[in-house]
């Protein structure tokens, strides 16, 4: 029966052009080693069960329900379909909804996935791409970086040899947060502890929604205005209501079970923190700021650009090759560290991305901001403009090729969605910087494909025995035993 369903589809290598490069790179991506490296993420977890009050023949007793494993539920989805949409959604800079429309309605995306028919209809739902991300983590997500390094290498796009010198530069993931005011803050504050009050049953004395709501907007408008000493009274204000609406949580609270009062502590601390903050000009040595209620976890990261002087979200350090600009490592770092302290971590990720293909980095380029670390990376040749003097003149000259990592972070923003980070948590942070790097080497890979034309591999045995078999009948042998030997093989 489906052999006859299947007579009525359309294949999809009939509808395709086989030379295109995203169908080309389908064929040299070892899909099999790749399910193997992230499929002990996808295990099934053991589950402990509970007790249970029970009635058998000779009394009351207590039945264990629900240990062990499981293979309730839905199947899942073929792995190479999801890898498939992580890969496609970094290198065309879609998002989650979006690369389940496009794959539905694009026949080379829906065969780069693995498919041989073409299915008019969404490949999952967009929030199941967000499950699959947040198993995989930050170390499966490195195999996808892995595996284009070892495409390029195998298809000759680039040399073993160059992936020994790198360049390495920081930028800044800004996460996905309004700019951050005080009277904001104390707005989204005031809000959320209502909502939790409301949601645990909690009756407040007065919720301040009007008042907060007016206050919020008069803040603009003298901000605007530059009339900061109304502005501050208004924030004055704010602070005051969101005081008196703590409190009042404060005190209802100590009737509730123990696990309310747990779930309102966090929040609690938080909104103290922001009316504090809020009270001060500077930052307190020692204690971060609140820059966002959803995501605590920001920092305010100033790089001395003149068009964006404080930018909000986490440090992130690339490593390219020096020569053909393939990433070869990306990796978060939270706190805002000196660039000269990421750079140890940074070459160790680097050598463990590269130990599938036996080299690792020898000479590193970098900018002035990695000064003076030379002692931690005994086992790296550092280069800098700082020490010019001290190079030859080949080292002066590929010196020059170190702000070519710059164009590379400007397309990881534009093209490969690194401009803003929606992900959660600082997990989140890392896993996004890893897969843009992975959709901008995808790019890149296509780029050369397609530059070099590189054939699928059944096209190019079909040509060689094409001309084989021109060349045995010119000598009038039979080679129709070659064809099927090969074809075995």
């Amino acid at each position: 029966m489906n052999q006859i369903d299947d007579f009525f589809r359309s294949r999809l290598d009939q509808m395709i052009d086989l030379r295109k490069p995203l169908v080309v790179l389908a064929t040299h991506i070892p899909w099999q080693e790749l399910e193997a490296a992230v499929a002990h993420r996808f295990a099934r977890e053991v589950r402990t069960g509970k007790k249970v009050a029970d009635i058998d023949l000779f009394g009351p007793t207590t039945a264990l329900v629900g240990a062990g494993a499981s293979n309730a539920g839905r199947p899942r989805l073929p792995m190479r379909l999801m890898i498939s949409l992580l890969y496609l959604k970094h290198t065309f800079n879609e998002s989650d909804e979006g690369v389940c429309e496009r794959w539905s309605e694009t026949p080379a995306w829906q065969y780069f996935s693995g498919l041989e028919y073409f299915e008019n209809r969404l490949p999952c739902d967009a929030s199941a791409i967000s499950r699959f991300r947040g198993l995989l983590g930050e170390e499966g997500v490195e195999e996808l970086l892995v595996q284009t390094i070892m495409v390029a290498i195998k298809l000759g796009l680039i040399e073993r040899s160059d992936l020994t010198t790198v360049i390495v530069d920081s930028t800044v993931q800004e996460k996905a947060v309004a700019h951050p005011t005080d009277s904001r803050l104390l707005e989204v504050a005031r809000q959320k502890l209502t909502e939790a009050a409301k949601g645990h049953g909690i009756l407040l004395k007065q919720t301040y929604a009007k008042e907060g709501k007016h206050l919020a907007r008069m803040a603009g408008r003298y901000a605007h205005a530059k009339q900061y000493r109304r502005m501050h009274k208004t924030i004055k204000r704010q602070r005051t209501v969101l005081g008196r609406l703590a409190r009042d949580i404060e005190r209802s609270k100590t009737v509730l079970a123990q696990s309310i009062q747990e779930a309102l502590n966090p929040l609690l601390a938080r909104a103290q923190k922001i009316a504090e903050q809020s009270r001060g000009k500077k930052a307190v040595k020692g204690k971060d700021k609140l820059y966002s209620w959803h995501a605590p976890e920001v920092e305010c990261i100033s790089k001395g650009k003149a068009r964006t002087p404080y930018e909000f979200g986490v440090k992130v350090g690339i490593v390219t090759t020096l020569k053909g600009n393939l990433i070869v490592g990306a990796r978060s770092f939270p706190g805002n560290p000196y660039d000269g302290h990421t750079l140890a971590s940074q070459l160790e990720q680097s050598s463990i991305l590269m130990e599938a293909a036996g080299v690792k980095p020898e000479t590193v380029y970098t900018d002035l901001g990695y000064r003076g670390v030379d002692d931690e990376i005994p086992e790296y040749s550092l280069k800098h403009r700082g020490k010019f003097k001290r190079l030859t003149d080949k080292e002066r000259t590929l010196l020059k090729r170190r702000s070519a990592v710059e164009p590379i972070i400007g397309h990881l923003k534009s093209d490969h969605r690194m401009n803003r980070c929606h992900l959660k948590g600082r997990a989140g942070d890392a896993i996004h910087a890893v897969l843009c790097a992975v959709g901008f080497n995808m790019k890149w890979l296509l780029r050369m494909i397609a530059r070099k034309g590189v054939l699928p591999f059944f096209l190019s045995l079909f040509y060689v025995l094409i001309i084989a078999g021109v060349s045995r009948e010119a000598e009038g042998a039979d080679y129709q035993g070659d064809f099927n030997r090969l074809s075995a093989a």
